[in-house]
This record gives C-alpha cells, sequence and structure tokens, in this order.
C-alpha cells in the first residue's frame, strides 16, 4: 500500500511538474546537456558574458551554464567580474607556457581541456553545447533537436576557412578529405569532446607555429597574422578523429545580415559592426568599457520597432533590422537586470526603459525553436574532397546530381574513383535528392563529399513525377546555401568516368560561354 501510494505521489508529482518529468526523461534518455562558453578577465568578456547569460536564461536553455573564465595570476587580484555566472578559472594561455607565443584565442580549447579535466559537471554531462561570448541566443539550443548524433557533431557554416581546401589542411592533418569549415555553435556528445579536446588545443599551437602559411590566400584571414588559428585548430582535430559535421548556414547570422526567407536563425552573433538607420554598434568600440559596474548605464538606445517599420520597405531587410536591434535590446536588458541585482538604486525612467519593461517588447524576444523549421532546406553538410591541384590555376568545383537509392550509390563509387584518379583540379560535391523518408533508411552518406537537397522527384506544386528535375533543382539550392571560391563549375553525370581532368580555360569556357557535349540524339 505504502508503495502504492509512494507511486501515485511521484505520478502526481510529474503531471504537477512537467518540467521535472522532461528532465527526467532527458537523464534517462541520456540527454544531460550543458553549455560552455571561454571569457577573459576584462571588462570586455564582461558585458559579453552578462548579456549571453541573460539572453540564455530568456530562451530557456535547458541544462547548466559554465563560464570558462582565463585570468592570469597577476590579473585576479584587481578582477572585479568573478560573481559573473556560474564560472570555473582555468590557467591563462594567454602567454603561451612554452612558447611565449601571444594568442588569447587559445584559451578556448585550453578552458575545455581543463574543464573536461577538472570540473566533476563534465562527468555528468551527454551533450555539450560550446558558444562565443559575443552571442545572443534566441531559443534554446538542443543538440539532438538539431541533428546532433555521436560522431557527427552540430555546427554554423564558416566558409572563409579556405585551408581546409589547400596546403594548410594537408599540412596539418593526415584526413584533409575531413576538413570542415565550421565555428560560431558546436554541439556534440561529450564522447566526441573527449576525443577532440586535447587535438583541438594541439592543432590550435601547430598552426600558430606555421608562420610560413599565414598568408590570407591560404588561411582566409583578412589580417594574414593567424587570429583564427583556434579556428583550424577545431577543424584539423576534429578531422584527425574523424568527426563528420552537420553543418547549417542559417542557425546563426551577423546582426546587420539579411536572413533568408522564412528562416528564424536562433544565435546573434554580433562579431561584426551593424547599423540601423543613423544608429550603430560595435563591440570594438567598447574594449575598455566598464558598462557592467556602472549603475544603471546601457548601450545607447537603437531606434523603436516603429520607427524600424519606417525604414524599410523589403520585409526581409526589415526582418534584419529588427534582428539588429533585437540583439542591443536584450544585451541592455541583461545589463539593467544585473545592475538591479548586485543592488544598484532603480534606474531613472524613460521610454526606453520602459519599452524594455513592455509586453511589447516581451512578445517580440520570446523564445524561438527549431523544431518548426525544415531540416532539408536548412542542414547543409559540405565535406570537401582535396585535390592537389596545381594553384597556378583557376579554381574548379565539379558537381553531380544523385538520389537516395542503391543505383545511384554505385554510380557514385565509379565516377568518385575515376575523379581520383584523373588528376581533375578542385573540389567535387555529389548533390544527394532525397525524401525525409528516404534519408531514415539511406546508408551511402559516406561514399563522397556530399550536399543534401530536397527532393524534387515529385514535384510540390504539380504533383509531376520528373526525378531528372533533381539535377537543376538541386544545383540552386547548392548555390543558394553553399559558399565557393570556385571560378568554373563542372557538371557531371552519375554514370560517367573521367580518364582525365576536365580542365574549361582549355576548351574555351570563359564568362558568358560555357562548353559542353553536343547531344546529336537523345539516348537512354
Amino acid at each position: 500500500m505504502a508503495a502504492a501510494i509512494s507511486g501515485a505521489v511521484a505520478a502526481a508529482l510529474l503531471l504537477l511538474c512537467p518540467a521535472w518529468a522532461s528532465a527526467a526523461a532527458a537523464v534517462g534518455e541520456g540527454r544531460r546537456l550543458h553549455t560552455l562558453f571561454s571569457v577573459e578577465c576584462g571588462d570586455y568578456f564582461d558585458w559579453q558574458a552578462v548579456g549571453l547569460l541573460h539572453s540564455l536564461r530568456k530562451a530557456g536553455q535547458p541544462g547548466g551554464v559554465t563560464r570558462l573564465l582565463s585570468c592570469a595570476e597577476d590579473q585576479l587580484p584587481s578582477y572585479r567580474g568573478l560573481r559573473i555566472g556560474h564560472t570555473l578559472q582555468v590557467p591563462s594561455f594567454s602567454r603561451h607556457p612554452r612558447t611565449g607565443d601571444w594568442y588569447p584565442a587559445i584559451n578556448k580549447p585550453a578552458g575545455v581541456v581543463h574543464w573536461l579535466k577538472h570540473s566533476p559537471e563534465a562527468d555528468n554531462v551527454d551533450w555539450v553545447v560550446i558558444l562565443d561570448a559575443d552571442q545572443i541566443i534566441r531559443g534554446p539550443i538542443v543538440p539532438w533537436e538539431l541533428g546532433a548524433e555521436k560522431g557527427k557533431p552540430f555546427a554554423a557554416y564558416y566558409g572563409y576557412l579556405k585551408g581546409c581546401d589547400n596546403i594548410l589542411a594537408q599540412l596539418h592533418t593526415a584526413h584533409p578529405e575531413f576538413c570542415d569549415k565550421v565555428g560560431g555553435i558546436l554541439a556534440m556528445h561529450i564522447d566526441d569532446l573527449r576525443a577532440l579536446a586535447p587535438l583541438w588545443l594541439s592543432k590550435t599551437e601547430e598552426v600558430r607555429q606555421d608562420k610560413s602559411h599565414w598568408s590570407t590566400n591560404i588561411t582566409g584571414d583578412i589580417y594574414g597574422m593567424g587570429w583564427i588559428s583556434e579556428m583550424y585548430g577545431y577543424a584539423f582535430g576534429a578531422a584527425e578523429v574523424g568527426l563528420r559535421h552537420k553543418i547549417n548556414d542559417d542557425i546563426m547570422i551577423y546582426p546587420g545580415y539579411i536572413p533568408r526567407p522564412g528562416i528564424e536563425p536562433l544565435i546573434l552573433h554580433y562579431g561584426l559592426p551593424f547599423k540601423a538607420g543613423n544608429w550603430s554598434f560595435s563591440k570594438l568600440e567598447h574594449h575598455e568599457d566598464g558598462i557592467v559596474y556602472d549603475c544603471n548605464r546601457l548601450f545607447p538606445p537603437p531606434p523603436f520597432p516603429r520607427e524600424v517599420e519606417m525604414m524599410e520597405s523589403d520585409p526581409n531587410v526589415k526582418r534584419g533590422l529588427f534582428l539588429s536591434i533585437e540583439c542591443i535590446n536584450t544585451l541592455n536588458e541583461g545589463l539593467l537586470l544585473h545592475h538591479a541585482s548586485v543592488g544598484c538604486p532603480k534606474a531613472q525612467w524613460s521610454k526606453y526603459l520602459s519599452f524594455l519593461k513592455s509586453r511589447r517588447f516581451s512578445e517580440l524576444t520570446k523564445p524561438k525553436y527549431w523544431k518548426g523549421q525544415k531540416v532539408d532546406s536548412t542542414i547543409t553538410m559540405q565535406h570537401v574532397a582535396l585535390s592537389k591541384a596545381n594553384s597556378e590555376y583557376p579554381k574548379i568545383h565539379t558537381l553531380f546530381s544523385t538520389e537516395c537509392s542503391s543505383y545511384f550509390d554505385w554510380q557514385t563509387v565509379g565516377l568518385m574513383h575515376s575523379f581520383r584518379l584523373s588528376g581533375q583540379p578542385g573540389n567535387i560535391t555529389r548533390l544527394l535528392s532525397c525524401t525525409d523518408e528516404d534519408l531514415k533508411n539511406y546508408k551511402g552518406h559516406d561514399l563522397a563529399p556530399t550536399h543534401y537537397v530536397p527532393s524534387m522527384s515529385r514535384h510540390p506544386l504539380t504533383g509531376d513525377w520528373y526525378p531528372a528535375i533533381n539535377k537543376p533543382a538541386a544545383v540552386l539550392h547548392w548555390l543558394n546555401h553553399v559558399q565557393t571560391d570556385a571560378e568554373f563549375i563542372v557538371i557531371l553525370d552519375a554514370d560517367m568516368i573521367m580518364r582525365g581532368p576536365i580542365t574549361p580555360w582549355e576548351y574555351g569556357a570563359k564568362l558568358g560561354h560555357p562548353v559542353s557535349t553536343p547531344y546529336d540524339k537523345v539516348t537512354l
């Protein structure tokens, strides 16, 4: 009887508290989640941390959040921000203890390695989300809802990491074909992070020491000073352990950019200057800003929503402006709440403060959810196969279109084998057209570098059954969703064998004058 009563009470508690039930289920299913972000001791990172932590609470991010705080011993006595969020102090690598190299960005992988080794949290977690401090989160970042799997982390697309396609990757990883251009947000299983983290750190050290390959034409770093070495450290470390990312170009946006129609980005990454009308914001202008410690001082307010409405008639441009003002408004809301939490006097009334506390602002910034967005139109898995082409030639990218079936899989194996033997310059991508149902059972994901596209075999508007339309539809999808620096595109059919390189300029191809083979008669 007692057991029955206790069981009934437990059931009642779960009915009354669905959040407890959800949390219990998540633990039972191996879905304990933890979020990490890395900062250094200083005002610049403190106001970013306040904004990020506030946005995570506002978004309803599940699980714990840890700020990895890198501080040198001589910084700690004067540092004012030890109580900002749940914090793990980690050794500072800004000045490398062995080489003396000054590179603060290495604190990110060094902090993650320290957390894995020394924090009890790491022993009670199944999934980890890693963010940057200069981000505002608009909705929960849940790895398995984004499609992450063990061995297949989820990440945002960083197309400028051109070192994945050239000698840099060949020098720093035994598997350059696995080098993924990713960053911004990383969501992965804890076992993958444990395998990756030490290599993330050591590969970052390698790239920092490889100064002869820091140039912009090799790394894509506009400064040519090795500042994005940490990003390559991650990409090369992940390649070494065989992680194949699920890459997405829509989950994150820089304020000032225009979102794709119908897409609600979950992350605002304010790493670049942005503006709305005559108002503008740049984080670099606040590098020494102690705004966190100045009671009730906020960043200059942006235009109100009704003012933005009148600025722009194009609905997509207008959405971009709304994201820009949402970013700074959420950051200011976090500062306002932080000031109140540390005992600052009540802020004097203003029209702007009234707006930040209004139902209107609350409605505009309520959590956004990823579940409602079409995975097949947003997830871009862009794995690059490297060839050892002579860099003096114009850049080429080869495409071929297939569908999810064994019929196309054996053709893919043959074409890919001949591609490698042919010495074809540049990279190759398989455009794989699949329905959601086909993808669930498809086994040929690793046969070629692949870009996944929605199937048009059954036309979504007319209902016409015509699988061949997938070829132009897939090319269009690739052009719209993948950034490429190729000057020439070669498009082949899957049922082909290459006997040598196909170099368009040698056949007279140029802008406005493509080259093709004649089809004197239709053959099947």
